[in-house]
């Protein structure tokens, strides 16, 4: 009895190593398996032919819907060209501003065109092209508003901004209390209700606002940064490569005038130099 029992553990004993060889061995092929797969992003990009780009769709005239519901503005021209160079179709997912790098931290979007400014501590964590976009900041207030005339006087003022924009280091930077808000239309529409004093933001885009509106606007620039800020296309670190075939797709925008002519489309000024 002892022998039959002893024999039993004995090949009880051999099995479990043997599950144990195998579980292994696949956990390895599994790893080697993903690893082949995923590639580089810019090979899977090739092999599916999409490029897919997060923005946020809300944000004129960079990125918004027009009267036919179809997603336009500067940003999606220039990233569909960008696509057409690179022979992929664009896939755009739309996200609310302060959601879409968690987006592209998860894999949801290959790249982001937004007006993504370039930040040192941005460039830590992700990784950008070249710019295709300079614009400045404009302090923005109520039309009637006479005390809030330069950004020295945001000290103390609540002031409507998307908390990880450019924009509102900048307002911090002048002392003033930040109201968090979703983007560009938001943080007017707070300026507009009286439930904001100001808002720091993107000249082009309260230009375009204020030609929208008309007499309606009810809001006006009260200041304007004179230093240039840069913007660009923006992707996870170690995506070499797809940078690189953005950056050429860019550089050929540039050299054949596409890029200036997209500009002068959208601004009536080629903002995609200094």
């Amino acid at each position: 009895m002892k022998k039959v029992i002893g024999f039993i553990s004995i090949i009880t004993f051999m099995v479990i190593l043997s599950a144990c060889g195998s579980s292994e061995g696949e956990s390895e092929a599994g790893d080697s398996s993903s690893g082949e797969q995923s590639g580089s992003v810019w090979e899977s990009i090739q092999e599916k032919g999409v490029l897919t780009v997060g923005t946020e769709g809300t944000y004129a005239p960079y990125t918004f819907h027009n009267e036919e519901d179809e997603l336009t503005g500067y940003d999606v021209e220039v990233a569909k060209e960008i696509g057409k160079r690179l022979g992929v179709e664009v896939n755009f997912e739309e996200t609310k501003w302060d959601s879409m790098f968690a987006g592209l931290n998860n894999e949801r979007f290959d790249m982001i065109a937004n007006q993504v400014g370039i930040k040192p501590d941005r460039e830590e964590k992700y990784a950008f092209s070249e710019p295709y976009t300079y614009t400045s900041a404009v302090l923005v207030t109520q039309e009637d508003n006479e005390d809030i005339q330069s950004f020295e006087d945001l000290e103390g003022v609540t002031s409507a901004q998307s908390l990880t924009s450019n924009y509102a280091s900048i307002a911090e930077k002048h002392g003033a209390e930040i109201e968090s808000v979703e983007g560009f239309n938001p943080a007017m529409e707070l300026l507009a209700n009286g439930r904001a004093d100001a808002t720091v933001n993107d000249r082009l885009s309260v230009l375009d606002f204020l030609n929208t509106r008309g007499d309606k606007a009810g809001v006006k620039i009260a200041d304007r940064k004179d230093d240039a800020s840069e913007t660009a296309m923006m992707f996870r670190q170690g995506n070499e490569e797809l940078v690189e075939a953005v950056n050429g797709a860019l550089e050929e925008m540039k050299e054949d005038g596409t890029l200036k002519e997209i500009s002068n489309e959208w601004f009536d000024e080629d903002v995609s130099v200094q």
